[in-house]
């Protein structure tokens, strides 16, 4: 019981809301249930074709992937729509087989309305894929038009597990995971204290302490927002009304993340005592007290650590008390309405959607040539690393890590790829459940690391192959060249069509960034309610965590950044700052002596240093040299206002200018 308490514990502090189990787990299930029926229908009643199983299990993956929509009958639409292009475009492929040339082009054409295809929403992206895929599968496996029937049984049985398996087996279910990802917060803030309770016993606070905190922090932000996104507030009404069980829910939450980073932000000043943070994760409230009264007097700067630690206390106490009152109804939400009338498509080279589908098929364009001149067989490989590279890139700069990163660990996937598939040496039984395994720790790991997925991806197609007979390292050599010839194009044309440079991502994540620090800051100037403001504050803390994603590849080496310290600087600052008016959000609700002109007056002087950073974007993280010192001073979290808030944000920007 101990050790299932102990699992359960860490996959809630490293996967919020088990999202990542519950996917990795809905197309490992579909996967496996699919091929068992297609192969007891095989045995039993009549023999189906490889591509009836290939289609299957790539529709499974894409089934579990891009169907997104909202409720369950859009959903089982989705599919059904999915099914027929799917087998469509196995047909196509099957009867363009013989004029090469032409099946060529058709294909790169089905890779463009793909991709443009994602600007209609989930529907058209998860209908683009499905399309994508089984045109893929029909040319590598060239099925015979007369083999269509089982196709389109395979695809269906793929279609039909795939839904069960997400409606009924594992479903999705909004209370559930709203007390998962809350369960997941309350253990990232014990994770939190721990390395807080470590680092208290250190002689002095060094570098790499503030970074692990700051991590810390960072993971406890990733859980908050899951867990926020769980709670249809905002969609209810404009104006979440005070009293309202998921209004008190998300001021909670918000007090929180607060409380959490403040108890960090006053422990760089004066470290807790070890004892009395150990006592805090075991929520012991003898103990807690114990230690205290052995503090007696303690200096003023330890006493504010101390108070912080017992709002934290008092908060989580509330946030526990809040979730009691909470029941699956209150967490429903309303139907969309949507109206006004649908634009009018208007092709334009400044539309985002169609420069990515022209970048992604004259990338797929040029890993086909190069792919065909290496091998008429293969070719698909390189086509697939080339269309796969640009997936959740924001810029070149993230195109080209991806490349890296897929190609970087092939020559390592292949080494293990043939020792474990001379290992298994095609038994039927250890292949099928290793490849299972490796399925579901793919899909697992897809959301943390896109190598580790790509790694288990490779151990499976080396299983597939052992027991197909064709594994050899010849096969696999090959398939590093071909992905390496698909990861480069893709890179390159990244880097000279439509080039979207990570300094231009970054302008526009900082610009957005601060559009929502103005708009906090002149809704409080106007007299906005608490709640709107904490709304506010939401939207900011989202703003800096696509500001920190479209930083992260100027850290890297081959980037022309002198110091990788000066960008993690930056948005220290920017972290910082967003604190700060997360404290502001909170305190000038309720705070009743804000009507004065000074306080005007600083938010006014606050609007001004946004629109100077606005104005600069991006600059501060290539200007290496220009970023101040953090302030050292006291700051009396325990007592603090609307003032304090409003003051430090100032105090953050300015540090940028210094």
């Amino acid at each position: 019981m101990a050790l299932r308490s102990r699992m359960r514990d860490w996959l809630l502090a490293n996967d919020p809301a088990f999202s990542r189990l519950r996917q990795a787990s809905r197309i490992t299930a579909t996967i496996v249930v699919s091929i068992l029926l297609l192969m007891a229908f095989h045995y039993l009643v009549a023999p189906l074709p490889p591509a009836a199983f290939g289609l299957a299990a790539s529709l499974s993956i894409e089934g579990g992937l891009a169907v997104r929509d909202r409720t369950i009958a859009g959903q089982r639409l989705t599919r059904i729509i999915a099914v027929l292009v799917g087998v469509s475009m196995v047909g196509l492929a099957s009867v363009l087989e013989n004029h090469r040339y032409v099946s060529d082009v058709v294909f790169l054409l089905i890779i463009f309305l793909a991709v443009y295809g994602r600007s209609f929403g989930p529907r058209g992206f998860a209908v683009g894929m499905f399309a994508f895929m089984s045109y893929f599968t029909g040319a590598y496996l060239r099925p015979t038009l007369d083999q269509l029937p089982a196709l389109f049984f395979g695809a269906a049985v793929s279609a039909t597990v795939a839904h069960l398996v997400r409606t009924r087996l594992l479903p999705d279910d909004r209370y559930r995971d709203l007390l998962r990802a809350t369960a997941s917060v309350q253990r990232r803030v014990d994770q939190m204290l721990l390395q807080l309770a470590e680092i208290a016993r250190k002689p002095a606070l060094s570098p790499a302490d503030r970074r692990q905190l700051h991590a810390a922090e960072e993971r406890l932000k990733e859980a908050v927002l899951m867990a926020e996104s769980f709670i249809p507030t905002e969609n209810r009404r404009p104006e979440p009304q005070p009293g309202l069980t998921t209004s008190d829910l998300v001021i909670n939450l918000f007090d929180l993340h607060l409380a959490a980073e403040s108890v960090m932000v006053v422990s760089f000043q004066s470290m807790p005592p070890p004892a009395l943070v150990e006592a805090m994760v075991a929520r012991d409230g003898g103990r807690i007290d114990a230690e205290i009264a052995r503090l007696g007097d303690a200096a003023p700067r330890r006493e504010e650590t101390v108070k912080a630690l017992l709002w934290l206390r008092n908060v989580r106490q509330r946030l526990a008390r809040s979730l009691a009152k909470l029941t699956p109804a209150d967490l429903e939400e309303p139907p969309l309405h949507l109206s006004g009338v649908s634009a009018r498509w208007k092709p334009s080279l400044d539309d985002p959607a169609l420069k990515a589908a022209i970048q992604i098929t004259l990338a797929s364009g040029i890993a086909m040539v190069f792919g065909l001149m290496l091998s008429r067989e293969r070719w698909f490989w390189a086509v697939l690393a080339a269309f796969l590279v640009f997936t959740n890139t924001r810029s070149r700069g993230d195109t080209a890590v991806k490349a890296l990163q897929r190609s970087a660990g092939t020559v390592f996937r292949i080494v293990v790829g043939i020792v474990v598939g001379t290992l298994v040496a095609g038994n039927i039984y250890l292949v099928l459940p290793l490849s299972a395994l490796c399925v579901f720790l793919a899909f697992y790991f897809l959301a943390v690391s896109y190598a580790t997925m790509t790694f288990f991806i490779s151990v499976v197609l080396s299983l597939v192959y052992s027991l197909m007979g064709v594994l050899s390292p010849h096969l696999l050599q090959l398939r590093l060249e071909e992905t390496l010839i698909g990861s480069i194009a893709g890179a390159a044309v990244a880097f000279v069509v439509f080039p979207t440079r990570t300094r231009t991502t970054l302008d526009a994540a900082v610009a957005s960034w601060c559009d929502e620090l103005k708009g906090l800051l002149q809704a409080a100037r106007g007299g906005a309610s608490g709640l709107v403001l904490i709304a506010r504050s939401q939207a900011l803390d989202r703003a800096y965590r696509d500001l920190a994603a479209a930083a992260k590849p100027l850290g890297l080496p081959w980037q022309l950044v002198t110091r990788p310290g000066h960008v993690r600087q930056a948005l220290a600052i920017f972290m910082a700052c967003t604190y700060w008016a997360r404290v502001f959000a909170r305190r000038v609700g309720t705070d009743a002596e804000l009507e004065g002109s000074d306080f005007k007056a600083d938010i006014d002087a606050n609007l001004a240093l946004v629109q100077t950073v606005r104005d600069k974007a991006s600059a501060y993280f290539y200007q290496v040299g220009r970023i101040g010192a953090p302030v050292d001073r006291h700051l009396p979290i325990s007592k603090d206002d609307a003032e304090l808030g409003l003051e430090m944000i100032g105090v953050s920007l300015n540090r940028l200018h210094l």
